[in-house]
């Protein structure tokens, strides 16, 4: 698990006209963190090193600890608000955590063992990642930055599921709580389809092209033999 601290102050100014004031200033971003049996607190948050944070994806799974007026807090990221065209941040939600109670979050799939793979190296094989992350469920100090899927002995046509991970001891991937019908896949290999040379893609486009003008030729005699009838 990462470790990432920010800090933040109270906001006592709130509103919309106070939020776009914040941003304007450029030095903070509204946020709120709410959860557990405290109330919903807005803050805002020291932008230099927020935004240096949102740059890893490590960020987006591990529990944050948040400085507010001097008080450090332990905060996961549940949501963030963006500018629709600009890349800034409007507002981030964080949601309070204990250490004793899970936590349900997503993490990302880290793909591994392209180099080992006979598939892949010898047999013409193409990887298809069907998932790019999965949700989980821990204590704040189990949760992973990420899982692998190892393919290193993943045969030609063959296919890897949920239940094909390996997560680390005290962390359970929420859908196969569910039953094995939510056993979904999430990587597999197939026979790589063949390329088309220029020439052969030349003569296909080609082809096309006399089919399309056969097509019209024969729709406008038949337009002119109606005319005449």
């Amino acid at each position: 698990m990462s470790d990432y601290k920010l800090t933040a102050n109270v906001r006592n100014d709130l509103g919309k006209g106070a939020s776009r004031r914040l941003r304007r200033a450029n030095q903070q971003v509204p946020a709120i963190i709410y959860g557990g049996e405290k109330t919903p607190q807005p803050i805002a948050v020291d932008k230099t090193a927020f935004y240096k944070a949102l740059e890893e994806e490590a960020f987006f799974s591990s529990v944050i600890t948040l400085e507010v007026d001097g008080k450090a807090q332990q905060v996961v990221v549940r949501d963030l608000q963006r500018h629709p065209y600009k890349p800034l941040v409007t507002h981030a939600d964080f949601l309070r955590v204990d250490a004793t109670h899970e936590i349900t979050m997503r993490v990302p799939l880290h793909v591994v063992g392209q180099d080992e793979s006979k598939a892949l190296k010898e047999q013409d094989g193409e990887l298809h990642q069907l998932a790019n992350d999965v949700e989980i469920s821990c204590l704040p100090k189990d949760l992973p930055d990420y899982l692998e899927v190892d393919i290193s002995g993943l045969e030609l046509g063959s296919t890897l599921h949920l239940s094909d991970l390996k997560a680390p001891a005290g962390v359970t991937v929420v859908e196969l709580t569910y039953g094995e019908d939510h056993d979904q896949a999430i990587v597999n290999v197939t026979k790589a389809k063949a390329m088309q040379s220029d020439e052969e893609a030349a003569e296909d486009e080609a082809a096309a092209a006399d089919a399309s003008a056969d097509a019209a030729e024969e729709a406008k005699n038949e337009g002119e033999e109606g005319d005449k009838e």
